[in-house]
């Protein structure tokens, strides 16, 4: 789950559903995410410059976008206010 995050930009959710792709189960995957220090609003932030970097959004629908991707409305306000949208 750690390596991921090197990576950046995943939400708990997200991360979570990359670990099951990988092949571990969804309790291992769980455990492996709950286990872990992650600042998810920091995440969120990651994701929204990646997301900015790769094209245009407005602040709505960057939100939208990150609420799709598993983050919470929270987290993705956080993310949208950390990319100056």
């Amino acid at each position: 789950a750690e390596s991921y995050l090197d990576l950046g930009g995943f939400s708990k959710k997200g991360l979570i559903k990359q670990l099951k792709y990988e092949g571990f189960s969804a309790e291992d995957a769980t455990f492996a995410v709950e286990n872990i220090q992650v600042d998810w609003n920091e995440q969120a932030a990651t994701k929204a410059e990646q997301y900015l970097d790769n094209g245009a959004f407005s602040r709505k629908g960057l939100i939208r976008q990150l609420e799709y991707e598993g983050f919470t409305q929270e987290q993705a306000e956080y993310g949208a206010n950390a990319v100056g949208l």
